[in-house]
């Protein structure tokens, strides 16, 4: 088959890939409905992570069911499907206590943007939808694969409640999504920091009340102005650096919270600057298993559309376009189809 492979900077190609098959009993092999391309594949795409080697892309996925192993009791053959980009065998201790990106039997999914995929440890991965879905439901759908479960998990660890301040720092499609994770939970107030009107635009759309364009002290000036003084019950890090994260940090009011779900770049926190800050901060991977069932629930009953995120939908082998649209930031995200 034909698949996305990452060369180095900037160097994206669609070209000849072994096609996935069963190597384990607990495996699956999907058939791709849409993939997209994620935030966190542009460290790659732009030289700032990984060590040169060419590498399959991908791992945001739903699709169809085409051949299970022998162990697979959760799933069969012509079933729709969605899973995280981690594997998890959703029996460990840590499953348990909802942290599957921890699965003591992780396995990363990826190469996710071709036709085909293997999903090991499907029983505990994969969630199928109540039935087929419909084609329009197939990028909200896919939303939930990763980045709306990453912005849920953003506002789920700063334990954003009812009545609750919140602010997100990133107006990428995590933020925007965690901007309308932090409004399913009740949010009285969301601040999204953004300077993009398009973004502000959906920010608005998924709850936002208010937009803040400065970034850093000036940022932070902002909010606390905004709040009184006192800063934000709950602050949600989607970016990764190190200018974002003191900005959530500083954001946040004494006792407030901050999950942060950027994968971190260059980012270091001095231990005697964070003693006096009297914050909470929670984040990583993101263990989008745990909300897979409740954010495909919202999905299919057209409680949310997080489908939203995509402002460009282009055909699979054209995925080289559509990870320099987002690297120019002329797309939020792109979704693609085999």
């Amino acid at each position: 088959m034909l698949g996305t492979v990452l060369y180095g900077p900037g160097d994206v190609r669609y070209e000849e890939r072994d096609e996935p098959r069963i190597l384990k009993p607990t495996d699956a092999i999907i058939r791709i409905a849409a993939t997209c391309v994620c935030g966190s594949d542009l460290w790659p795409y732009r030289g700032l992570q990984g060590d040169g080697t060419p590498q399959p892309m991908g791992h945001e996925y739903c699709g169809f069911v085409e051949e299970v192993g022998g162990e697979v009791r959760s799933v069969r053959k012509g079933q729709f499907v969605i899973g995280s980009f981690f594997a998890s065998d959703n029996t460990c201790p840590h499953c348990h206590h909802g942290y599957q990106t921890s699965c003591q039997n992780r396995e990363f999914v990826g190469g996710a943007q071709a036709p085909y995929l293997r999903v090991p440890l499907a029983d505990g991965t994969l969630v199928r939808t109540p039935e087929l879905p419909p084609d329009e439901m197939i990028p909200s759908l896919l939303a939930t694969s990763d980045v709306l479960g990453t912005g849920w998990f953003a506002a789920d660890a700063a334990d954003v409640k009812p009545g609750s301040t919140v602010v997100v720092v990133g107006d990428g499609a995590v933020g925007l999504l965690a901007v309308l994770s932090a409004k399913q939970m009740g949010a009285e107030r969301i601040i999204a920091m953004s300077r993009h009107s398009t973004r502000q635009q959906l920010a608005r759309e998924f709850g936002a009340t208010d937009i803040v364009p400065e970034r850093g002290d000036e940022g932070v000036a902002r909010i606390t102005e905004m709040t009184n003084g006192i800063g934000a019950d709950a602050v949600l890090e989607c970016v990764g650096t190190q200018e974002s994260m003191w900005q959530a940090i500083h954001s946040a009011r004494p006792g407030g919270k901050i999950g942060y779900v950027g994968v971190p770049h260059g980012v270091e926190l001095d231990g005697a600057a964070l003693f006096f800050e009297h914050v909470h901060l929670h984040g990583g991977p993101a263990p989008v298993r745990q909300y897979l069932p409740k954010l495909i629930d919202l999905v299919w009953n057209g409680k949310i559309n997080p489908g939203k995120v995509f402002d460009l939908e282009l055909p699979l082998d054209q995925v080289a376009e559509g990870y320099k649209a987002m690297d120019e930031r002329r797309a939020i995200k792109t979704l693609l189809r085999p």
